[in-house]
């Protein structure tokens, strides 16, 4: 389930770069915020911390 969430929360935070190269500032930070909080060494909304 953890290598899942890596996947998902690199995707994630690459496509919310791609998003502020490509002038969609508001679209990329909500992006890379997402990719940190689905990661797992972040505040993950899969577990029941």
């Amino acid at each position: 389930m953890a290598t899942i969430l890596w996947i998902i929360a690199v995707i994630l935070v690459i496509s919310g770069i791609v998003a502020l190269i490509r002038s969609q500032i508001i679209m990329g930070i909500v992006l890379i915020v997402v990719g940190l909080l689905v990661g797992p060494g972040g505040v993950s909304i899969f577990t029941k911390n």
